[in-house]
Parts: structure tokens; sequence; C-alpha cells
């Protein structure tokens, strides 16, 4: 059976045009409606990808009142579809003002129909590369999900996850090692949920976040008067996840004095709040985090040996975001679901450009990077596709610097424009050629030059 042709969805009243264009577009199923009732009848029917609308529609055929009603109802209905508005002589202003309204391109009348042939299978094109990456998103935690939150499809973090998941259910403290971003609490909220303990509560502190001075209470909590402003007796934050699990985060900025404290509840899992006297025994797993090198710490004196091997009896290390194949592009696509849903919902997805630089940068700051850049992006877009633009990489100040050679210089300069245009144009080779100004031919011949990919 041979696959089903596109379907096209023509309003317009006059009928000779509708001949025309039926004829024009055999690659499609076209779809005639002359008046708005028709035209909403067929979107409910057909569920077109893409309509060609003429603002002028009876009653009101020397106006565009009926024409923006078909738009309006188009775009609360089947706000993913791309309308394509007629504009005559003299009525750009009306068109500009369709575009405002949701309308996707519009068209000159007297009708050229190659043009707005090249408009439609534009717009088929960017329909199709948006119902992908919707399609893609919605499906990606679902396929990439391990240790119940983690989305990954690496290898090296699937090969974590598989780590924590195996010691879970024990009862040995577990040691995260990994840059800033990488996910470390994502990662000890897993193992909590993951163990026999899931049921009792999950606890975090950012050890680095906290004045010295405050650190041991916030761990041990305080009896009512143990120092001015102790109006009332606090429980610490081990007490707190007795019988479940406390994370803490950036372990190695916890002071000397307090390391010996914590050792202590470790070997005798005991506690003593700040001016108290009673022992209290707490059932509280321990897993850590840091990004700092603790056996550099341990032999700088700062951090104790003895403490670094109980809170270490399992370390998992985790791969930076560069070393985890494929996970840029992927994370990126679910904070780009999130965000637009949130702050802009016109975005729909990345254009290629985007996903090529997503997928080249070295990302220092792992996946909190990539998150605060793709929110960036989300609310930047003037399109319906974020580009490489919105995610404001730039070509950094040192790499330019570093071109001293003016034929590189041209190179990098030139791979940046063919990249804009070609986000421009969502990938179309001769939308790309037009806005470079040059020919097909001559941008073939740049694209394999560079490498580049429409």
């Amino acid at each position: 059976m041979a696959d089903k042709k596109p379907t096209l969805l023509v309003v317009e009243d006059d009928e000779g045009l509708q001949a025309q264009l039926k004829w024009a577009y055999d690659d499609f199923e076209v779809v005639i409606a002359g008046d708005r009732d028709s035209a909403i009848a067929a979107l409910r029917s057909e569920a077109p990808a893409v309509v060609t609308l003429d603002l002028g529609l009876p009653p009101d055929p020397d106006g565009t009142s009926e024409g923006f009603a078909v738009l309006d109802a188009i775009m609360a209905l089947k706000p993913d579809t791309k309308v394509i508005v007629a504009s005559g002589h003299g009525a750009r202003e009306s068109a500009l003002q369709a575009i405002e309204r949701g309308a996707y391109d519009f068209y000159q009348k007297p009708v050229d129909i190659d043009a707005l042939g090249l408009i439609v299978r534009r717009a088929f094109s960017l329909h199709q590369i948006e119902d992908e990456n919707r399609r893609l998103v919605a499906h990606a935690s679902e396929d990439k999900t391990v240790l119940g939150r983690l989305i990954t499809g690496a290898p090296e973090m699937v090969k974590v996850a598989r780590t924590i998941e195996r010691v879970a259910n024990t009862s040995v403290s577990v040691m995260l090692l990994g840059a800033s971003g990488t996910g470390k609490e994502l990662l000890a909220q897993g193992l909590h949920d993951a163990s026999n303990r899931s049921e009792k509560p999950f606890v975090a502190i950012n050890c680095a976040a906290i004045p010295e001075n405050l650190l041991e209470s916030e761990l041990f909590g305080h009896e009512k008067g143990a120092f001015t402003g102790a109006v009332k007796t606090t429980e610490g934050k081990i007490e707190s996840a007795n019988g479940g699990t406390l994370f803490l985060d950036e372990v190695g900025d916890i002071p000397l004095p307090l390391q010996v404290k914590l050792l202590r509840f470790l070997q005798e899992r005991t506690i003593e709040r700040i001016g108290g006297r009673k022992t209290i025994s707490v059932d509280t797993r321990i897993v850590c985090a840091t990004h700092q090198d603790l056996e550099s710490m341990i032999g700088a004196g700062t951090f104790r040996e003895d403490l670094f091997y109980r809170l270490a009896e399992i370390i998992v290390r985790i791969p930076g975001l560069e070393e985890r194949h494929g996970d840029a592009v992927l994370l990126g696509k679910v904070f780009l679901k999130r965000f637009s849903t949130e702050m802009n919902p016109t975005v729909t997805g990345f254009a290629p450009d985007a996903l090529a630089a997503i997928d080249a940068h070295d990302w220092p700051g792992n996946v909190r990077e990539l998150e605060n850049r793709v929110k960036r992006a989300v609310i930047m877009a003037d399109g319906k596709l974020v580009n490489a633009d919105d995610l404001d990489f730039g070509d950094s100040e040192e790499e330019s610097a570093d071109v001293l050679n003016l034929k590189a210089a041209r190179e990098q300069s030139d791979r940046r424009v063919i990249r804009h245009a070609l986000a421009r144009s969502e990938g179309n080779i001769s939308t790309t050629a037009k806005l470079l100004g040059i020919s097909r031919p001559t941008l073939y011949d740049l694209l394999k030059q560079y490498d580049l990919h429409a």
C-alpha cells in the first residue's frame, strides 16, 4: 500500500483558484473549503498539518473578519497547524497581523504557484520536524529513565545507576564523587528510593552553604537554651533522617572539629544535641558527595583519613556531561519541553544547528549549565524552534583570540553564518542559498567543505 499523501487544506472561495491549486499540488491530498464552517469542519475531520487561508471569505469577501475568525479557530483547535495566509496588494499589514495571531507565513496575490509551493513544502517539513521533536521528548523520559528519575542513554551513567542499585539495600555508606552539576543529589535520592528505607525520610544538606558556627546545630540539633537564640529544642538533620537517608553534599567543607563528632556518630550510631546530655540512638544511613579531592585534603591535614574510610565504604565516580555521549541532546529536549510549557508554549523544539551546538559543546558546568542555557534559549527564542544563537554559546573570545590566521578566521565566520541561515530556513537548501546570496551548487560545496549538514 502506498504511503498516504499529506493533507493540505485550502480555504479559498474563488472556484477557479480552488481548481488551480488542487491541480498544482497533486503530491498532497488537497481538501477545499470555501467558508468558515466548512473550513472548521475539514480541520476537525482531516487534521491537516498545513492550511492555506484567504482572509477574504464570505460573507465578508472584501474584508478580513471571516479569515481572521478562521485563523483564530484553527489556532485554538490545533495550534501546531501551519497556516499560510493570502495577502493581496496593499494588504501586508493584515498579513503581519495574521503572523502575530499565529499564522506561519503569508503569500501575495495574485498567486505564484511555484513560490506558494515552496512555502507549503517548507511548512510541511517544519511540521514534521516539530512533530518528531515532540515524539522524541515525550518518550525520552520513559525510554531513558534509570533509578526512577535519572534520564540518561549513556552507558557510562547506566553503569553508575546499576552500581547504586546493587548497593541500595545494603547498609554501607556511599560516597559520590563528581564535578558540580553532574546530578549527585539526584543519584542520592535514587539510591534512597531503591533501598528498603524508601518509606522513611530523605534529608539533604549542603555543608558548603551553611556557616561553620551553624553547621553543628544543623547536623546534630540543639537543646533549648544551649546558646543565645536557642528558644526551643530542635532536632538536627541526622535525627530528622532517622530510619532513612541523610545526604551530605560537599562533605569536604565540614570543619575538622565537626568531623570528629560525625566520625563518632558513624562508629557508635548515637548523637548528643548541642547543650544536651542525653545520648540518642539514630539509625540513619549516610550518603555523601563532593567535587573536592579528599585524598589530597587528607595529605594536607584538612580532612580526617578515618572519617574518609567510614564515609567511603563504596565510592561511585560520576562522569561529567561531556563524557556521557548523547545525554546533552537527550536532556536538552527534556528541559525544553519543561520550560516551554512553563514559559513560552510557542517553542516546540530545537533547530538542527542548535542540536549540533549542544552535542559539540564540552559543558564545563555539566547538567546545571545545560539546564540554564536551555531555559534562557526558550525565553529568548523568537520562533518555534530554538536555534544555536538562542543558546548563546557565541564564538568564545578565547577561540577568536587564538585564530590569528585570516583563512581560519574566515572559515569560522563562514561556518557560523551558514549554520544560522540553515536554522532560519529549517534546513531548506534553496531558501538557505537565497538568504546567503549564493547559488545552490556553491552552498553544497561549502557544506561539504565545512562538514555541515542541512
